[in-house]
């Protein structure tokens, strides 16, 4: 078996996308899952430019029983945030503009994925991703 997750685009526009995470575990956990892959988002309506990077502008979230953490995407990925276990709480960067990609250049995909720690059969997570679009 495998963890039951869900993947829900609320809202994907040119400049923001909001996207719906949802995990109830078996136990299994996820690693390094893949949950924001940039290039399916839409690209930017008047320049036809494709989606290239998001930033995190704002996380919604609650854990149950497990932690995770939100990754960037390279050769080596890069911690973007960490998601306590048993926590509910909302974070809002976009009076500066965002949670910046930091991975290292090689491999930098723009992407971003989580991992799962401490999962047993039952945990839970929901999270809210606003990401602030990038385009190049």
């Amino acid at each position: 078996m495998a963890d039951a997750v869900t993947s829900t685009t609320i809202q994907d526009g040119d400049r923001v996308a909001i996207v719906q995470l949802t995990n109830t575990s078996d136990g299994t956990g996820e690693s390094a899952v893949v949950k924001i892959d940039v290039s399916a988002l839409a690209s930017n309506s008047a320049s036809g430019l494709p989606c290239t990077g998001v930033k995190l502008g704002k996380i919604v979230y609650s854990t149950f029983g497990m932690s995770a953490k939100l990754l960037w995407v390279a050769d080596v990925n890069t911690i973007c945030w960490d998601l306590n276990e048993n926590y509910t709480d909302s974070e809002d960067f976009t009076d500066f503009g965002g949670i910046v990609n930091t991975a290292a250049a090689s491999g930098k995909t723009g992407d971003i994925a989580l991992t799962t720690t401490g999962h047993a059969s039952g945990d839970s997570y929901v999270i809210v991703l606003t990401l602030i679009k990038e385009y190049s």
